[in-house]
């Protein structure tokens, strides 16, 4: 089960721009409105002018240059009754707490299955103009101070004895758990192909993922790419069955859309992601051999019936949707649920 957790977000670019970008994205109607209700909210700023608000501090105590805003993310267990609006004033109260003495926008989102706020604070203080600091001493007080507010509202927080547990494997009843919707596995891999909706290229893919409390662990000199959770679950590209996740099939893939071109917020073809490029793997493959010094480029999955019906069926678990004939699938694959009469 997951459970209420804070986690700072790497921005790697500390310009003005960049944070009108993460402010933008985090306001975005689709991912704030709920029922007609815009759950975007500012402690110290009107949501609608946080971004001239937090310039105009900065120009007032003439402190425009170096960081100019922390992210933060806040999420809550799947398993909490928790309504929409309840945790957008959670995370208002938190940035009351945390940061009385800066301008705060507190942005909950809805749209990705489980519900979680994003904090962009100010890094001047519109009091007295101070510049924030932060290390890992205060994310903890941060975080101290989140499982308070948490259990303040009967939610659900991580014991102590727990803050640093990993845990590295899916264990056969997960994928009995992802019938219920709960399993932190089947909701990455519904994660990552909202990203790929986005990503362009595989900068933008990470961006994407860091903006909503993930992190991606990608090196040149690594075969895998490793995702953790904002939960601190931990996922190497292997571990997700699913091809199209692995290292070198998802940089086959953004050099394609590098190539040729991507609509965002284009839906996932029927044959999967990488069908895109197998219609254009030949051109692509004369490409890599003249353009870099390269190992041929990976084989692009051929899905056959069974491996096809196998791929929508997690892809359903991942969308918290019902499987209508698990006797078949186990027989295909040869996974077992653990479904018990």
């Amino acid at each position: 089960m997951t459970v209420a957790t804070f986690i700072a977000i790497r921005n790697v670019k500390q310009t003005r721009g960049a944070m009108a970008g993460a402010m933008g994205y985090v306001s975005k109607d689709e991912k704030t409105l709920w029922k007609g209700i815009s759950l975007v909210a500012g402690h110290n700023c009107v949501p609608q002018s946080s971004y001239i608000e937090f310039l105009t501090t900065k120009k007032r105590f003439h402190k425009m240059e170096g960081r100019q805003f922390y992210h933060f993310v806040q999420s809550f267990a799947e398993g909490d009754r928790l309504s929409p609006q309840l945790a957008n004033a959670i995370g208002v109260e938190l940035a009351e707490k945390e940061f009385p003495d800066f301008e705060v926008l507190v942005a909950t989102h809805i749209d990705t299955g489980h519900l979680h706020n994003h904090l962009i604070v100010n890094s001047v203080s519109c009091v007295d103009g101070r510049k924030l600091h932060q290390n890992t001493a205060d994310l903890q007080h941060h975080r101290d101070v989140n499982d308070q507010i948490c259990l303040a509202h009967g939610l659900s927080v991580l014991p102590k004895s727990q803050k640093h547990s990993r845990k590295k494997r899916m264990e056969p009843g997960e994928y009995q758990a992802g019938l219920r919707g709960d399993s932190w596995k089947l909701e990455l891999v519904f994660v990552l192909n909202q990203a790929l909706r986005e990503a362009e290229d595989k900068e933008s893919f990470i961006e994407w993922l860091e903006r909503e409390g993930y992190q991606v662990r990608w090196s040149a000199n690594r075969k895998h790419v490793t995702f953790v959770t904002p939960e601190g679950y931990r996922c190497r590209d292997t571990s997700l069955h699913d091809e199209t996740f692995l290292k070198d099939n998802l940089e086959y893939l953004f050099l394609y859309r590098q190539l040729y071109g991507f609509d965002f917020w284009s839906e996932e073809p029927d044959g999967g992601w990488l069908s895109e490029v197998s219609y254009n793997a030949e051109v692509l493959t004369g490409y890599l051999e003249q353009a870099m010094d390269v190992p041929d480029p990976p084989l692009i999955p051929v899905w056959t019936e069974s491996k096809q019906r196998q791929r929508e069926a997690l892809k359903k678990l991942a969308h918290g949707q019902r499987l209508e004939n698990i006797q078949d699938f186990e027989e295909d694959e040869g996974y077992s649920f653990g479904m018990s009469m």
